[in-house]
């Protein structure tokens, strides 16, 4: 069948037509006949791409592949995984192969999906390119946008399916190499775009037979392992943007992962971070960053040495250091009010790092001082710290600084990273001499100030001054006539209050003013606590006797009142919760019913359209059947042994003349007949059986007796023989005891003393432990018994004066039920004032005595 399908091939390819040999591949590729995957399947596919690869026809080689697909993924998928490596390497060879026949070494070509563009045409028309340049054109370009596309098909054909997972990625690492090769940006661009999209898919579509499990390790980190490929070629190729984008995406594999990552992966992951953060000018993450990684190192490698802990604790000090001091914002940004905007993204980058908070410059540097950072620096950097952030000397700042800087410069060809923190180190530098020459002169001359900072020329040293006291850093006028500045001469004028705070000797005039009001409050407070007399004392004290008698009345009321407050607001919001809840399940399933109607409907549809065409199908196979001559079919029924049998006295031309009926029922007849012959034979084979098998029995049954005592009797020599060696081994086991226990006796005497001495100490610790419980518990009874007593008193004192008030009470009824006269009223009053003084008393006697109570 293949020879016959296959036969034009040879003699299209003899002649050097490979389309027409194309076709005919195609053709027996996507036919229906050749669905079930077998051996020659491959080769044919690999002499179907090998022409697509020769033709250039991506297109067809896209179709071929998604056929041979559907093909061999229930099958073979390994025949696959060969296929699209054997097809992707026959590409990039004839790449290669342009390359070195062409002498152009980039393209100039901006996007390889969009060659023409009508800028490129009318450019070669009035550009004066020779002939050499067309060619290598032609030569190289094409080949470079076949590569380019298969490699985009290949992942789109290979994406969401786990069984060729390990292939997709390694596609797509290839794919990045082919673009750092051919610096192809705008391709990075999309095949970066399309990976975030299969990602997408990926978590979408994850139900399906052969999704791919993002919650499996193993996909994991082939996916981290890709997104650092990823992140490593947007460096080499200084895409930043999409290097961010690549940040973004690991740190999002992070969070689906249910395990932390590993050390190394996540040392890789600062490393390549901090050189984004710089490159994007954000040298507070790229020092927040470089502080992760110094902590990371030295938790995680054991074997970290003195060297590299050096490096790295340098490093992290100059860009630590290297953090504006005050944070750079652009004019736009302050125009428009763009804080809110710029929160929001350090967020977002502290996220990124795994951080609660975004950092600041301050707190980086409090914990490189908390965790001892600095023993560990090398001494020519050591002190740099102390001299920006601690000391307070202008005069000699810039030149100890500059003795640092010149030693970071000699480091260039040992540690290349650390000469990017020099520009904004001087910059730091210019600020801190600038705050500390305020503090101390008035004014100064600006050759005088430019003497104190030699490593900048003037006119730098000027745009610095500007710009802080632009950014409320630091109150400075210039004066040009005179070429003099002057510090704190506006009184009116106050610097930013949340500036960051450096060594510090004392307040500028502004800032004095500033604080004047607060100042005099203080005085005044001292002033009224020195002349204030006595009676506003003893007011005072009366106001907190109050506020006590207030507090202890109405304490536990107002708490409980807070704390049923509190309760009824948390079962408020566990009640909105429940209901916002409750209403978002029933949209959810109100959406899923409306789903799963659509659904239904469509696949009730399809299910119709199938049974339709099924239907149409098997009429289509009856009429065929139909017109199949009777003489075919009864010539079919002749040949069987049935039919041979049931029809053998008549001609297959009277065949034809009989019903079809009274044929189906000789059919019939003779098979039942078949089956009553069948039965008498099994019956009679049976009885021949059953009379072979008893005489077997016994001819068996005086054998399997005689086997029997034979066995019985090795049994018992056996057993014999075991005891025997039991014994004996028991004899010499407890003969070895006893020597033993003779040589352990020896220390019976050793060991009682050692006992006795143990349980002395033990009883002498157990009767001081037990003296010392006697003693608390006789000093607790006593404790106890007392306050027993004490509470006896008072329960029969507060009896008895509920008496007293019950018999008053009792009597102060019957007199008014009487109608007593004025004197019995008199009497009742008076015994009215005792009871009130009597209950006054008691009240008295009651709060000193829990007064008494409660300062015990």
């Amino acid at each position: 069948m293949w020879l016959d399908v296959l036969s034009p091939l040879p003699q299209f390819l003899e002649v050097g037509k490979k389309q027409p040999a194309l076709d005919v591949l195609y053709d027996v590729i996507k036919s229906k006949k050749h669905r079930t995957w077998q051996k020659i399947h491959e080769p044919i596919m690999l002499k179907y791409l090998e022409l697509c690869v020769d033709l250039r026809k991506s297109h067809l080689a896209k179709e071929g592949l998604y056929q041979y697909k559907n093909i061999c993924q229930q099958v073979n998928i390994k025949s696959l995984e060969d296929v699209v490596r054997a097809y992707l390497k026959l590409a990039e060879e004839k790449t290669e192969t342009a390359k070195g026949e062409s002498q152009q070494m980039v393209l100039d070509i901006e996007d390889l999906d969009n060659i023409q563009t009508p800028e490129s045409v009318l450019l070669s028309a009035v550009s004066g390119e020779d002939t050499q340049d067309r060619t290598d054109r032609l030569l190289l370009t094409p080949w470079v946008k076949f590569l380019w596309e298969s490699y985009r098909q290949c992942l789109d054909l290979l994406r969401n399916n786990s069984k060729v997972e390990r292939l997709y990625h390694d596609i797509a690492q290839q794919a990045f190499k082919f673009c750092l090769q051919y610096t192809r940006k705008a391709e990075f661009r999309k095949l970066c775009d399309n990976l975030r999209m299969h990602l997408g898919q990926i978590q979408r579509h994850h139900n399906q037979s052969t999704a791919i499990n993002l919650n499996n390790p193993e996909s994991q980190s082939m996916h981290l392992e890709t997104r650092l490929v990823q992140l490593d070629s947007a460096i080499a190729m200084e895409l930043w943007q999409e290097a961010f984008k690549a940040v973004e995406d690991i740190h999002g594999l992070f969070a689906l992962s249910k395990k932390p990552p590993k050390p190394q992966l996540m040392a890789n992951y600062y490393n390549k971070v901090s050189t984004v953060f710089w490159k994007s000018g954000n040298a507070l993450f790229h020092a927040c960053t470089l502080h992760r990684l110094y902590h990371l190192s030295r938790e995680m490698r054991k074997n970290l040495t003195q060297e590299e802990m050096q490096r790295m604790s340098t490093r992290v000090l100059l860009a630590t250091l290297s953090i504006p001091i005050t944070p750079e914002r652009t004019d736009i940004a302050r125009l428009l009010d763009m804080d809110g905007i710029i929160v929001e993204k350090h967020r977002r980058l502290a996220t990124l790092l795994g951080l609660q908070s975004p950092p600041t410059r301050q707190s980086l540097i409090n914990d490189m001082v908390r965790f001892n950072l600095l023993q560990y620096i090398v001494p020519e950097v050591k002190e740099l710290y102390n001299w920006l952030e601690m000391d307070f000397h202008p005069l000699k700042l810039s030149g100890r600084v500059t003795k640092v800087l010149n030693w970071v410069r000699d480091q260039s060809e040992k540690e290349a990273d650390l000469q990017q923190y020099v520009p904004h180190l001087q910059s730091n530098t210019i600020l801190r001499l600038l705050q500390q020459v305020a503090q101390i002169y008035q004014s100064i001359e600006f050759n005088r100030l430019a003497s104190l900072v030699p490593f900048v020329d003037p006119f730098q040293l000027e745009r610095s001054i500007v710009d802080a006291a632009r950014h409320c850093d630091l109150q400075v006028r210039i004066d040009h006539t005179t070429r003099n500045l002057s510090f704190g001469s506006d009184l009116n004028y106050s610097t930013k209050e949340d500036s960051p705070v450096g060594p510090f000797l004392q307040n500028m005039p502004s800032a004095q003013i500033r604080n004047q009001l607060t100042a005099m409050s203080s005085s005044l407070a001292k002033a009224i606590q020195v002349i204030k007399p006595a009676s506003m004392l003893k007011e005072r004290e009366e106001q907190s006797q109050l506020a006590i008698t207030a507090y202890l009345k109405n304490g536990r009321k107002e708490h409980q009142r807070i704390l049923a407050r509190r309760q009824t607001i948390e079962e408020r919001k566990e009640r909105l919760e429940n209901l916002n809840i409750q209403r978002e399940k029933e949209e959810l399933e109100q959406r899923e019913a409306e789903l799963q109607k659509v659904r239904k409907a469509e696949e009730e549809r399809l299910r119709q359209e199938a049974k339709e065409r099924e239907k149409e199908r098997i009429m289509q196979e009856h009429e065929q059947i139909k017109k199949k001559t009777v003489r075919e079919r009864l010539e079919q029924i002749k040949k069987t042994e049935l039919g041979a049998k049931a029809f053998k006295d008549i001609d297959i031309e009277d065949l034809e003349d009989l019903d079809p009926d009274f044929i189906m029922s000789k059919q019939v007849e003779q098979l039942e007949k078949e089956k009553r012959e069948l039965q008498d034979r099994l019956k009679n084979q049976e009885k021949k059986i059953d009379y072979f098998e008893r005489a077997k029995r016994l001819e068996e049954i005086p054998l399997i007796k005689k086997a029997y005592e034979e066995q019985r009797v090795k049994d018992m020599e056996l057993w014999e023989l075991q005891e025997e060696e039991r014994i004996s081994n028991m004899k010499v086991e407890r003969e070895r005891a006893l020597e033993h226990k003779q040589r352990m006796s020896r220390m019976m005497e050793d060991k009682e003393n050692f006992v006795g001495k143990i349980t002395d100490a033990r009883s002498f610790i157990y009767e001081e432990k037990l003296k010392q419980f006697q003693e608390r518990l006789v000093e607790e009874r006593k404790k106890r018994l007392e306050e027993r007593k004490i509470h006896r008193k008072e329960d029969r004192r507060n009896t008895f004066h509920r008496q007293k008030e019950e018999e008053a009470q009792r009597i102060h009824e019957e007199q008014l039920k009487k109608g007593t006269s004025a004197s019995h009223l008199r009497n009742i009053l008076s015994l009215s004032t005792v009871f009130i003084f009597r209950k006054l008393n008691m009240c008295k006697y009651l709060y000193e005595h829990n007064i008494t109570r409660f300062n015990n």
